[in-house]
């Protein structure tokens, strides 16, 4: 393996910085935003700024429109994009949309990648991947599926219940999962203003950063016809993993630019307060905090430059995907909480961006996979002996 930056991804990484410092930044206290998100017309302004940089959809094709970098130039690029909460959506990285984009680019037919993956990658439209379930249906457990599909002539009429949709209030494209009789769970692609979807309500949640929010999405009698199917009828959770493991590692790069923001501020805070006779960051309570937030923060970026390294070789096996999650969004997790306590009274305010990372942070440790999932997935692989070349689990 080898981690060094080849110039041209030094380039970019540089150039994305000053995009970031200089274009997106200064937007971070725009009233277009709130509790679900910044709104379209801010997405869309952030998007103009990318595109006119030469920045849009760094991860997609050249073929769509992107800059089709590998999954290691992902690593550096989102980590620049992730330093603002607005950056992933200005380079148009932000899930839900940067994985669909993955799995519309591996799954989909062609006729399907020109009528939604073209303008999604333009940023033209946004998207909403439809999975997860209110209990008694699917959420940890994916074969808890209970959304179906019912075989009507060239058509399936679907019904079912989804939340913690993001992205769902404005988005143009739903992926659906359904399961149909007999088959199985299997993708489905519709226009969000078809007859039988309804945006229920947005949830209210801890974080703030994504456009659209999380939504409950109702389908009643949604018909869509069979050449909507993504892929092959009774592969869904086949292409769930296509998608879901290369976005907790997409996730994880945004997170670590995030919290290293965070760790920046807190930084120049500790060097500049003073407190007992003299600088902050001189005091050991404070001082070994930032030492540990470096130490995560470089394991973290380890375990992911790995991952995006195994990827670019070929396929990521789940064990690799789900200690890599675990690792980052433990680790990116406690250096927020750090931050916030090294800056005291103000981390809890609105005086920095702090407590705004700290708040959109805390659910990357919930979302594609609960820690505890992902240790019990690798206990149970641990148990069965299985192992890895060079003798990891």
């Amino acid at each position: 393996m080898d981690f060094a930056i080849p110039e041209p991804l030094a380039q970019l990484q540089a150039r994305i910085r000053t995009f970031i410092a200089e274009q997106v930044i200064p937007y971070e206290s725009d009233p277009r935003q709130g509790p679900h998100g910044p709104d379209n017309s801010l997405c869309l302004e952030l998007m103009a700024r990318a595109r006119e940089a030469g920045l849009l959809a760094p991860h997609a094709s050249k073929e769509y429109g992107g800059l089709g970098l590998s999954h290691f130039g992902r690593a550096i690029a989102f980590e620049e994009a992730g330093y603002s909460p607005l950056g992933p959506v200005a380079l148009n990285v932000f899930a839900p949309d940067e994985g669909n984009m993955h799995l519309l680019e591996t799954v989909a037919k062609p006729e399907h990648k020109e009528r939604w993956l073209r303008p999604l990658v333009s940023g033209e439209i946004r998207s909403c991947f439809c999975m997860t379930e209110p209990p008694p249906g699917a959420g940890s457990d994916p074969s808890m599926l209970n959304t179906t599909a019912v075989p009507d002539g060239d058509e399936y009429v679907i019904n079912g219940l989804k939340w913690f949709t993001t992205g769902a209030e404005g988005a143009r494209l739903a992926i659906i999962m359904a399961r149909i009789p007999e088959v199985g769970a299997t993708m489905f692609l519709s226009d969000m203003d078809a007859s039988g979807i309804t945006v229920v309500r947005n949830l209210d949640t801890l974080d703030t950063c994504f456009p659209g929010g999380h939504g409950v999405v109702r389908f009643t009698d949604l018909r869509v016809h069979a050449r909507d199917i993504l892929g092959e009828p009774g592969k869904g959770f086949k292409y769930a993993q296509v998608r879901l493991s290369p976005a907790r590692l997409t996730h994880c790069m945004r997170w670590l630019g995030a919290v290293r923001r965070a760790h920046d501020i807190a930084v120049d805070y500790a060097r500049r307060r003073h407190a007992f006779g003299r600088p902050l960051g001189e005091h050991e309570g404070v001082g070994f905090m930032l030492a540990d937030n470096e130490m995560d923060m470089h394991v973290a970026r380890l375990a992911i430059w790995h991952c995006a390294w195994v990827l670019d070789q070929g396929e990521l096996a789940l064990t690799e995907s789900s200690r890599a999650k675990v690792i980052v969004a433990e680790a990116v997790w406690r250096v927020a909480d750090r931050c916030v306590q090294i800056l005291g009274g103000q981390g809890v305010t609105g005086e920095t961006v702090v407590a705004r990372i700290f708040a959109d942070v805390r659910a990357f440790r919930i979302y594609d996979g609960p820690s505890e999932v992902h240790r019990w997935s690798l206990a149970k692989r641990i148990l069965k002996g299985e192992r890895r070349a060079g003798g990891a689990a």
